[in-house]
């Protein structure tokens, strides 16, 4: 399994903005090797709030598949063109590969 991590702070009052966005029906949920995507909220703090994207995938190779697919080149074209909200204050970005998976004990 593949994960990427997208964490994103934003201005405190503003975390419903990118929770939705993450939330909306996509293209993504028809991309071959696509598992899920699981969207958190952290606690506010000094201001801000921070959210988490973590985006499954069954391997490396489907989340390349998607990176590269013209769907997702699109979505990014055309984002290129609109600034960057003013609320969102930084965005980092972080993958993963799964090692093991504990699971309880029926």
């Amino acid at each position: 399994m593949y994960i990427m991590m997208r964490k994103m702070v934003v201005v405190e009052g503003n975390a419903h903005k990118v929770i939705e966005q993450f939330s909306k029906e996509g293209i993504i949920e028809k991309q071959d090797g696509f598992i899920d995507v699981t969207v958190m909220k952290e606690k506010a703090r000094r201001g801000e709030e921070t959210v988490v994207a973590m985006i499954r995938w069954e391997s490396e190779d489907h989340w390349k598949n998607w990176e590269k697919s013209d769907a997702h080149l699109a979505g990014h074209r055309a984002k290129k063109e609109q600034p960057k909200p003013d609320y969102l204050l930084r965005t980092e970005v972080s993958m993963y590969t799964v090692q093991t998976i504990k699971k309880a004990a029926n």
